[in-house]
């Protein structure tokens, strides 16, 4: 496969079934349901991967879709999940992520990529269709919160759920805040804005 051969969708009703397969995989979206970031940290303590699930299935069904789904073929291969930074509780209400300022930001705060499919631009495809799908629904700019290694050490796929700090850089992101994490963690956070 390659990442030209990717047809990015949104997360639509007609495009659920799909998303559902590519969650059932395994990792951190068969349990959260990419809901980590829109719930505070103790609703989500508290919630079940039901509800979870029933929550992400809702959004897909609402005018605003809360991602996009990179098919290969008709089989889902990838997921990023975007939408104004007022949605994300976890962000908003945060402690570690900064506020840069007040422009209506949108933010991209997860990515789940088929371990099939992994190291072949699947994510690198969805940043881009991203960063097309905020512009066009009048987002002035962009906002992510990746993750950066010292030395630029390997990461495992499970750890690299918001991204790479090279992967952002290379769209054309900035760090606009050294700090998202914290400080005794061996993977720091950051915050990387585009313009649009």
């Amino acid at each position: 496969m390659t990442a030209d051969r990717l047809d990015v969708r949104p997360l639509t009703a007609a495009t659920w079934d799909a998303l559902a397969e590519l969650f059932r995989e395994g990792g951190d979206p068969r349990w959260c349901w990419c809901q980590h970031w829109r719930l505070r940290s103790k609703d989500m303590a508290a919630a079940k991967v039901p509800e979870l699930r029933a929550r992400l299935r809702a959004l897909a069904e609402s005018p605003e879709p809360p991602g996009l789904v990179a098919f290969e073929g008709e089989r889902a291969v990838g997921w990023v999940s975007l939408g104004p930074r007022a949605d994300f509780e976890r962000i908003v209400r945060s402690r570690v992520i900064p506020k840069i300022d007040d422009l209506p930001v949108w933010s991209i705060v997860c990515f789940a990529v088929s371990e099939s499919t992994r190291g072949q631009g699947v994510a690198r495809t969805l940043l881009d269709a991203a960063i097309d799908h905020a512009r066009a629904r009048g987002a002035t700019a962009l906002e992510a919160y990746p993750i950066r290694l010292p030395g630029g050490d390997p990461v495992h796929p499970d750890a690299a759920f918001t991204g790479t700090l090279p992967m952002f850089e290379r769209a054309g992101f900035r760090i606009v805040a050294d700090r998202a994490s914290d400080p005794s963690s061996d993977r720091q956070r950051v915050v990387v804005r585009r313009e649009l």
